[in-house]
């Protein structure tokens, strides 16, 4: 038997392909269930989405260059306006964290896979789907949603009645598809984390970054079901005539206000968590040496999950909220730094 630099040349073989398991790159294309192949299917969607993106921004810049309407109309630049923010938020930022999730997250608490397999391949197939569907509104009379990544009605439900196929109406489905999905994403991730743990990992020994994942990833399961029963009130009222924000029925737009921003704030903390586990993760490597305040910092990501979701009426002050929610949301915001500053100290102290 032969061997190389004393090594078991039988270890240097490619292990056996599974029965029934598509070879090498087919996997990334088939409904695979490993967590590894699923973060990088994750991965690639989101760069092809952020390619797209990208595209749309520049299209907005170039038309910018000057004060005339040289490459598009006002009408098509609110489209591409609405179309890159709902593109970099729903179809860049959430699948490519996802995908480090699924990466990482088995690897560092010792779990074989996700807790929900099935349900996980499930999750990122929806993306490319509701991909399709958004980008599907270029094509669809009267264009793309034009309203902004926001979608506020009145100027979203200015669509006729009846009139399902149109490009706000993709938009509203698409949201709400995207919600869905990283609902199932959420509850597949919070229970890995919570029950798939080594034998030894307890919550004390856990990576940072794990901790940063499940503060994430409990705002989602929370914020989530706001905002995707929120777009389906709204589709509603633009496709059948439903008055849930229709002044003129008695509905109040400002409801979908606090429907869109009760999620729509702490999605800003879905977003920098994660980074900021990479940070604690990363600077104790450098420095060769622990963490400094471990305990803090996990419990700091816990205390922003807390105070997320009760800031988002700070982006309502022009709509004529009561003057006790404006003061009640100022100190909120104002105390969500608290457990930020906390983090920042950690590195200082690791560093």
């Amino acid at each position: 038997m032969t061997s190389t630099a004393g090594v078991d040349s039988r270890i240097l073989r490619a292990p056996h392909p599974v029965p029934g398991a598509p070879d090498n790159w087919k996997r990334f294309f088939s409904f695979n269930t490993d967590a590894k192949v699923i973060g990088i299917q994750y991965i690639a969607t989101a760069l092809f989405f952020l390619l797209v993106g990208g595209l749309l921004a520049m299209i907005m810049r170039g038309e910018l260059i000057t004060p005339e309407a040289d490459l598009v109309d006002r009408t098509v630049y609110n489209g591409l306006y609405t179309m890159h923010g709902t593109i970099m938020l729903f179809l860049f930022i959430f699948p490519v964290l996802n995908g480090l999730n699924n990466l990482l997250i088995p690897c560092m608490i010792g779990a074989p896979d996700m807790a929900f397999p099935k349900l996980n391949a499930a999750a990122f197939w929806m993306v490319p789907v509701f991909g399709v569907i958004l980008m599907a509104s270029f094509l669809v009379p009267g264009g793309p949603a034009s309203s902004g990544w926001w979608s506020y009605p009145p100027v979203s439900l200015q669509n006729p009645l009846g009139h399902l196929i149109n490009g706000e109406a993709l938009w509203i489905l698409a949201v709400a598809l995207s919600g869905i999905s990283s609902i199932m994403g959420a509850v597949n991730f919070v229970t890995t984390i919570l029950r798939m743990r080594a034998p030894g990992m307890t919550l004390g020994r856990m990576p940072i970054f794990c901790w940063t994942a499940l503060s994430a990833q409990t705002i989602q399961l929370i914020g989530l079901p706001a905002l995707t029963g929120g777009a389906v009130m709204l589709l509603f009222d633009l496709a059948v005539g439903t008055s849930f924000y229709r002044p003129e029925g008695g509905g109040d737009p400002v409801l979908y206000q606090h429907f869109f921003w009760f999620y729509s704030h702490p999605a800003v903390y879905v977003i920098i968590l994660p980074v900021f586990g990479v940070f604690s993760e990363l600077f104790p490597v450098y420095a060769r040496k622990p963490l400094f305040g471990y305990p803090f910092v996990a419990g700091a990501s816990l205390v922003i999950v807390g105070l997320s979701l009760i800031v988002w009426v700070h982006h309502m002050f022009p709509s004529g909220v009561p003057q006790w929610m404006r003061d009640v949301f100022m100190v909120t915001t104002m105390l969500i730094a608290v457990p930020t500053g906390i983090k920042v100290f950690a590195w200082l102290g690791t560093l």
